[in-house]
């Protein structure tokens, strides 16, 4: 099984594929030409409350919906009410519409819209500035957009840019900066910069700190460093593991790090149903290695509970190196 994101879009120097680069760049100059005229021509609309936006500047894999997962949580300690605002990646409902996971599945709203709705109000809502209206007519005091950076729509707060803090070998979390198609970027680093309040910056639980030279991209724009750890270890004995997600060979290195017996990983595609051909020649596999199954709470989250009975889900939380400096950001954009 093949993943969709091109392993090479994050890699610099010979194994980046430059033909294929070169081919397609003429692509990412249109992509980005319209991507900062959309910017520069929308006039966002003032849903009446604040809105905190969590993106980041590539095409997934960054980690956004376990930070905005955690800066809810920060939120509603604070006896905020809180109601977070999301596309529904995968699903086929196009809002606004309040998630109840009793009701919706994947299908209707998103596997990490499903997910996070376990924690509180969530709105699934192609029309981003419709969602917020309706969440802040229902009593939201925040509005916290999990994706949108690029989205002008809404008038936005404070804006964070996720970052993967990941650098391995010739592994960039830019590759070598290019944009859509050729890359994974969604537009140009500086231009995600100028529009960014703060940079987070997450790292695996196994990285103690972060790649110097990658912090100087960011320049005078706050950054804050935060680890992405497991919420347990791994089952024991030997696992099989599948992963649809932006990233999934760093679910393979998190589990390896984490302890776990990995007899064998699949990445899958990340949003799309994971067919019952697919977990049925999965759970094969694993019966054939002697093997439990094993996979991200986001892809649970789009099993049948027949096969949520079958599989254990690995969650994982976002802990930020220095929450005091992160409440402060949040006390000045939030007045």
């Amino acid at each position: 099984m093949r993943h969709s994101t091109p392993r090479w879009w994050y890699q610099r120097g010979p194994r980046s594929m430059p033909v294929i680069r070169v081919a397609l760049t003429p692509i990412s100059w249109i992509w980005a030409w319209a991507t900062a005229g959309r910017i520069a021509q929308t006039v966002p609309v003032d849903p009446g409350v604040p809105v905190i936006c969590v993106g980041n500047a590539t095409l997934g894999g960054a980690g956004k919906t376990p930070v905005v997962r955690e800066l809810a949580r920060l939120l509603r300690a604070r006896g905020k009410q809180v109601h977070v605002l999301t596309r529904g990646h995968g699903g086929r409902l196009q809002g606004p519409v309040l998630v109840d996971p009793g009701e919706h599945a994947a299908a209707d709203v998103g596997d990490e819209a499903l997910m996070m709705a376990l924690d509180g109000p969530v709105w699934v809502a192609r029309n981003r500035a419709a969602g917020a209206l309706a969440a802040a007519e229902a009593g939201a005091e925040i509005v916290l957009m999990d994706d949108g950076h690029q989205n002008p729509s809404l008038l936005k707060t404070l804006s964070m840019l996720v970052v993967d803090g990941e650098t391995r070998d010739d592994e960039w979390p830019f590759g070598d900066g290019a944009v859509f198609p050729a890359g994974p970027m969604r537009e140009p680093l500086g231009a995600s910069l100028a529009r960014a309040d703060a940079v987070v910056v997450l790292l695996a639980a196994d990285l103690v700190s972060a790649d110097p030279a990658l912090l100087a991209l960011f320049g005078e724009t706050s950054t804050l460093i935060a680890h992405l750890k497991p919420v347990a270890p791994p089952p024991p004995g030997p696992q099989l593991a599948f992963a649809g997600i932006g990233k999934p060979w760093k679910m393979e290195r998190a589990l390896k790090a984490a302890g776990c017996e990995l007899a064998d990983f699949a990445p899958l595609p990340d949003h799309a149903p994971i067919t019952e051909a697919t977990l049925r020649f999965l759970a094969q596999r694993a019966a054939d290695l002697g093997a439990g199954l094993l996979t991200s709470e986001k892809d649970w989250a789009r099993l049948s509970p027949d096969w949520r009975s079958r599989v254990t889900p690995w969650p994982v939380l976002v802990v930020f190196d220095d929450e005091t400096t992160l409440q402060g950001i949040l006390d000045s954009a939030l007045g």
